[in-house]
Parts: structure tokens; C-alpha cells; sequence
């Protein structure tokens, strides 16, 4: 499945589930570190090697699998791979 195809799938869902979906790009050895939401957050890796730590556990999700970010958890996200990562965020709609 390509990626836009791919993408409208998981959006469809996730609204249905009451989260917003958009799509993020991170050029290799991007690292976004420690960060708080008050809301639920979502994320998906749709190409490359991305690692998300949350609440001090890491994870490196395969293409296509979904990770769930609790509210207040304090969280990273990191692209360990050496091409661009596009992957898939979204918070709990209020």
C-alpha cells in the first residue's frame, strides 16, 4: 500500500476513534526530546527508522504499527535511521 493510501486508512480510523491525524517528516538524526501533552497523542511510522521514547521506555515501531502516548507522559522522538522519516501524530480531540 502506498503512503497516501496508506495515510488516509490510519486518518479515517483515528477519527473515528476521536484523534486528529497529520503527517510529520524528519530528516535523518532528528531528535524532538521530552515533551508533555495533556491530551492522548497517537503515532504511526509510515517509512523510515524512528525511535520514540515514552515515560523512559523506548520503542522502535515498525512501519505500520501503532504506539499510544498517555496523556502526561513525557516523551521523544527520534529518527535513529539515515533517511527521511514520515510518520503519523495525533491528540484525543477534546
Amino acid at each position: 500500500m502506498d503512503i497516501e493510501r496508506k495515510m488516509e486508512t490510519v486518518c479515517r480510523d483515528w477519527h473515528a476513534r476521536g484523534f486528529s491525524c497529520d503527517l510529520w517528516v524528519d530528516p535523518p538524526r532528528q531528535r524532538w526530546e521530552d515533551f508533555v501533552h495533556a491530551v492522548d497523542e497517537l503515532v504511526m511510522v509510515l517509512e523510515g527508522e524512528m525511535e520514540f521514547e515514552i515515560a523512559g521506555k523506548v520503542y522502535h515501531p515498525q512501519p505500520g504499527e501503532e504506539l499510544f502516548i498517555p496523556a502526561g507522559a513525557v516523551h521523544s522522538a527520534r529518527n535513529v535511521g539515515t533517511t527521511t522519516a514520515r510518520w503519523l501524530y495525533g491528540y484525543r480531540k477534546k
